[in-house]
């Protein structure tokens, strides 16, 4: 017995005092701690309410009263303890009555001592045991009932089947899975139709006849509504407690790359726009409203952060959302041409124009006129602009008769315009003229929350356009791409992802995949960020992002390369010309 004789306590019922006395001396001589007497049922039941038991011993012939009786309240009260009952006149009937009432033992006067310890060791040895057998039970339903939660919480598939492929059990996943591909309950594997079932069929088979592991075995399904579901399955031995082979273990993963998940409530996506950062819905909230109204509007943001996005998006969100969107990018454009192209020609207007050509501006009419990079224009550019905005008029070249059209303006740039204008290189009145609502584009690096977003429908755009097949990235690669500063913002991680889909030859994209020094920079970002005060400085030859603009990090580019203008576009992760073109802006050449 796993309770020491110490901790006994043993309540003796009988009405004669002499036997009281001899029994109590007997067990406390024998080492029971503790032994309580009663001479009648009455001081029986109050012992027994006040304290609790481990053996009652009751005369069943007791004063005015019967042991049964007693007998019967253990039972109805349900009170845990074993009962020996004792009578100076046994006989058939009162002895099926104590058994029935749940007696332990029934034995007859004289009780000499062997027998009654003998009786109350071997009481107490079966109440023992029967307190752990219930306390097995009690450990392996609850163990049960957390397999079963466990069973059917895992976000898996898990599907048990024996020898025959009969199916044992499934999880709400599985049942949910196998009612897409079949309406009616499923009992075995062969009723299971579709890569699915014909998947699971064959591993289950190979397990069951070779015995060991199929692991990582990947099948494409489609679904009812004709998407595919993307399955790793991995099945095994099902073995019972005795370790013999029962049948099998299928596990279906679900690896099919979709959007993480958005929180709160938030749009992840708007008008070509993905993200959730307080920043993006910000904006959203703002084309929305902007775009209803028609009024001139510019967008400010770094190089790669989605203007034209911005203004494809305030047209659709436009009344003029059936009318043509017609897109200049000023920066591409010598000043005579860009005249041309925005104003249009006459024929003879100038040598090689040997017809009328009508400009961008009159495409535009009653529509939306997108100017992309709009602080590259010239002093002559800017005036004849200002004009048109102020009057919707204008003159093409060769022509005199000026022409009236219905355009809305929405302008773009990546530079300071109000720096521009405070050193005389931007017209103040055309600036206003342009700035009648500004719509800022946050860059990628102050909105890390939409990196994750953005990667995965870059990897789904890539996998698809490349054929590859890859179903998702590893949490190394995703955490290096999400610390990366990104000057070139959501255009650089867009070549950076391509890059990577073309280097991945597995299931699962791989920090290794991605561009040595990106993942050099995520880790020296990540370091910097614990490196204590007074700490060794960065090293020159990695390029550490703690500029705010774009112009700052050009020119932090510029300094850690050396003025190594290959090296600098290569920290930078942009082309030579696009870094010639930032130079040229910001007067850095």
């Amino acid at each position: 017995m796993s309770e020491s004789m110490e901790d006994v306590h043993i309540l003796i019922v009988d009405d004669e005092e002499s036997i009281r006395v001899t029994f109590e001396m007997f067990l406390k001589r024998e080492g029971y701690g503790k032994v309580t007497t009663a001479a009648t049922i009455e001081e029986a039941l109050v012992a027994i309410n006040e304290e609790h038991f481990d053996l009652i011993i009751s005369d069943i012939v007791l004063e005015g009263a019967c042991g049964t009786d007693l007998l019967k309240y253990i039972q109805q009260t349900g009170v845990q303890c074993p009962v020996v009952m004792i009578t100076g006149f046994p006989n058939l009937n009162s002895a099926a009555e104590a058994v029935r009432y749940g007696a332990f033992e029934y034995i007859s006067k004289p009780v000499n001592k062997e027998t009654l310890l003998r009786i109350v060791r071997q009481a107490l040895k079966h109440w023992q045991l029967a307190k752990e057998k219930q306390e097995l039970q009690r450990e392996n339903e609850k163990f049960r009932r957390y397999l079963e939660v466990i069973f059917s919480s895992v976000s898996d598939a898990i599907i048990t089947v024996d020898e025959a492929m009969r199916i044992i059990q499934v999880n709400d996943t599985a049942r949910t899975w196998m009612a897409e591909v079949h309406g009616d309950e499923v009992t075995d594997l062969q009723s299971l139709p579709g890569e699915m079932g014909m998947a699971c069929l064959q591993d289950a088979s190979r397990v069951i006849k070779e015995g060991q592991v199929v692991r990582e075995h990947q099948v494409e399904c489609r679904k009812a509504d004709g998407t595919i579901r993307m399955i790793s399955l991995t099945a095994a031995p099902l073995k019972d407690a005795v370790e013999e082979f029962n049948g099998a273990v299928i596990v279906a993963r679900d690896i099919s790359l979709g959007l993480p998940e958005s929180h709160g409530g938030l749009r992840s996506r708007f008008h070509g726009f993905i993200g959730i950062s307080p920043q993006m819905q910000e904006v959203y909230r703002l084309i929305e409203n902007v775009g209803k109204v028609d009024t001139s509007v510019l967008i400010t943001g770094e190089s790669g952060t989605g203007k034209e996005l911005a203004a494809e998006a305030l047209h659709a969100e436009s009344w003029r959302c059936d009318r043509p969107l017609v897109k200049v990018d000023c920066a591409a454009m010598a000043e005579d041409l860009l005249e041309s192209e925005l104003f249009g020609h006459r024929k003879g207007a100038f040598t090689g124009a040997d017809r009328n050509r009508p400009g961008r501006l009159l495409q535009a009419d009653h529509g939306t006129l997108f100017l992309d990079e709009i602080g590259d224009i010239s002093s002559r550019m800017q005036l004849r602009l200002l004009r048109f905005l102020q009057e919707q008029t204008f003159t093409p070249v060769g022509q005199d008769t000026p022409l009236q059209v219905d355009v809305r303006v929405i302008a773009a740039t990546n530079v300071d315009l109000r720096e521009k204008v405070r050193q005389g290189l931007f017209r103040e009145d055309l600036y206003y003229r342009l700035k009648v609502v500004e719509i800022m584009l946050p860059p990628l690096r102050e909105r890390r929350q939409c990196i994750p977003l953005l990667v995965h429908h870059f990897l789904a755009l890539f996998r698809e356009k490349l054929g590859r097949r890859i179903h998702t990235i590893s949490d190394q690669a995703l955490d290096a791409l999400t610390r990366y500063p990104w000057p070139g913002n959501v255009r650089e991680l867009r070549h950076v992802m391509e890059r990577a889909c073309i280097l991945c030859t597995g299931s699962t994209l791989r920090r290794e995949n991605l561009p040595v020094d990106l993942v050099g920079i995520s880790e020296k970002t990540s370091s910097d960020t614990l490196r204590q005060p007074g700490s060794a400085t960065p090293s020159s030859q990695q390029f550490v992002p703690a500029a705010a603009t774009d112009q700052e990090m050009v020119q932090q580019a510029l300094l850690q390369s050396g003025g190594n203008k290959s090296l600098a576009a290569k920290l930078l992760h942009i082309d030579r010309s696009t870094l010639y073109r930032k130079m040229k802006r910001y007067r850095l050449v």
